[in-house]
Parts: C-alpha cells; structure tokens; sequence
C-alpha cells in the first residue's frame, strides 16, 4: 500500500470513527427525548441532524470508492469534512444538555 493510500485508509478510519460517536450521542439524545412528543421542536431538531448525519455517511462513502489521487483533490477542494462531523457532534451534544436539565 502506498502512503496516499494510507492516508486516505486513515480518513477513512476517522471519518467511521466519529460516525460511531455521532451513532452513540443519538443514542443518549432518543433516551433523554424519548418523553416528549413527536411534534415537540426538539424531536425535530434532533431529526434534523439524523438527516445531515446521513448526507455525511453519504459521502464517505464516495469516497471510499474514489481513486487515491482524485480522494485527495475532493478532499482539499471540499475543504474539512472532518469539521462537519465535529460540528455535527457539538450539535447533537447541546441538544443532549438542553433535556437533561
């Protein structure tokens, strides 16, 4: 394996890692939301992020069946995916602390 294709093997590996986390923080956000109504706007917020989460895995997996060399020119032109994932987490992690109050 050449070292391109290891990093992106390593991207790749990030990237499934903070979907695991996201994976966990819905977990602890259902439990925490699971009294309140359907209709109640932290329920829809929270399907709101469920839905951008989804666009994300959406994307590692185009890249996962991307060339090396292209993998890396999406990467860079796209600009930090690994910084949605984060955003992604901090979002649902403040929601988690608004109904555990």
């Amino acid at each position: 394996m050449t070292t391109k294709e290891q990093l992106v093997e390593q991207h790749i590996r990030e990237y499934e890692s903070r979907s695991k986390h996201i994976d966990e923080l819905f977990a602890r956000a259902y439990d925490a939301t699971k009294d309140l109504g359907d209709d109640h706007h932290i329920k829809t917020e929270l399907n709101e992020y469920l839905g951008q989460k989804a666009k994300l895995v959406e994307e590692t997996e185009k890249f996962k069946r991307m060339s090396v060399d292209h993998w890396r020119e999406d990467t860079i032109r796209n600009s930090g995916p690994m910084a949605i994932w984060d955003v992604l987490a901090q979002k649902i992690e403040d929601l988690i602390e608004r109904t555990e109050k």
